[in-house]
């Protein structure tokens, strides 16, 4: 892959197959896929390997990675032939005014991602609160470090600038 000081968007080919992003490693790029397909895992290669969706023509992914700078949070694999729009970090000011339809689906993108972790965290909580053949002692632990996780991280952690 072409280095991370571009400034300009750029298309690019992935191989069926190819791993695009690995999860746990940081990745300042971000793709819009032209054509072709990709699969998104988490815990890839590993015997916990949950493929967690395919995304397709349109979609983009890379973008936790480059707008936070954090490692990625899952592993994408190219489902077939992939030609994207790779977006480096020194392109996404162009690439936000130049394209407001795609940033905009970015938006969506992450909101329609919060919601469906909301639904399984919501799943997870009620699970935990049946107690679901899970040892007491267990399950006391298990809800203390839900609170505990939701009180020590914010889900909004941003502040505007004035």
């Amino acid at each position: 892959m072409a280095e991370n000081n571009q400034s300009n968007p750029s298309m690019v080919q992935f191989p069926e197959g190819a791993v695009i992003l690995r999860e746990g490693e940081v990745n300042l790029d971000m793709y819009k896929i032209v054509s072709g397909k990709a699969e998104l895992y988490i815990s890839y290669g590993t015997e916990e390997e949950v493929l967690i969706g395919i995304i397709k023509e349109g979609a983009c992914f890379g973008e936790f990675g480059l707008l936070l700078k954090e490692p990625a949070i899952y592993t994408v694999v190219a489902y077939s032939d992939i030609l994207a729009v790779r977006i480096t970090e020194g392109a996404m000011g162009d690439f936000i005014q130049e394209n407001h339809g795609y940033v905009l689906g970015i938006m969506q993108n992450m909101a329609r991602s919060m919601m469906r972790m909301k639904y399984h965290i919501d799943l997870l909580t009620r699970d935990l609160e049946e107690g679901k053949g899970i040892p007491e002692a267990d399950l006391k632990e298990a809800q203390s470090l839900m609170k505990n996780y939701s009180l020590c991280n914010p889900v909004c952690t941003w502040t505007a600038e004035v």
